[in-house]
């Protein structure tokens, strides 16, 4: 998918992490499913737009979680075996695409 991805995480997620992520992506799907329906169906313009961004900033929160995480454990790791330069560059990449 990108230069930036790994098959590997310093620190499996655990079930509870994992659990908590995958139902707010499944809320934010059904919010997509439901502008679909709001499309289909002809529905006021604004109100579709307040879904959509409803939705924008759910998935932000989402990333910002998973930034969290990164950064409390995948880049302190790095850090701590002295290869916090490169962990911390790649993540500042990421931050800047992810605030565009």
């Amino acid at each position: 998918m990108g230069e930036h991805m790994h098959d590997y995480t310093v620190v499996p997620r655990t079930d509870e992490e994992k659990t908590k992520t995958l139902n707010r992506l499944k809320r934010i799907e059904g919010q997509v499913r439901g502008i679909q329906k709001m499309v289909e169906e002809d529905r006021y313009c604004v109100d579709i737009l307040v879904q959509i961004s409803a939705i924008q900033s759910a998935l932000k929160n989402v990333g910002y979680s998973v930034t969290e995480r990164h950064m409390n454990h995948c880049v302190t790791d790095a850090i701590n075996k002295g290869e916090g330069e490169e962990s911390i560059k790649e993540l500042m990449t990421v931050l800047k695409q992810f605030s565009k």
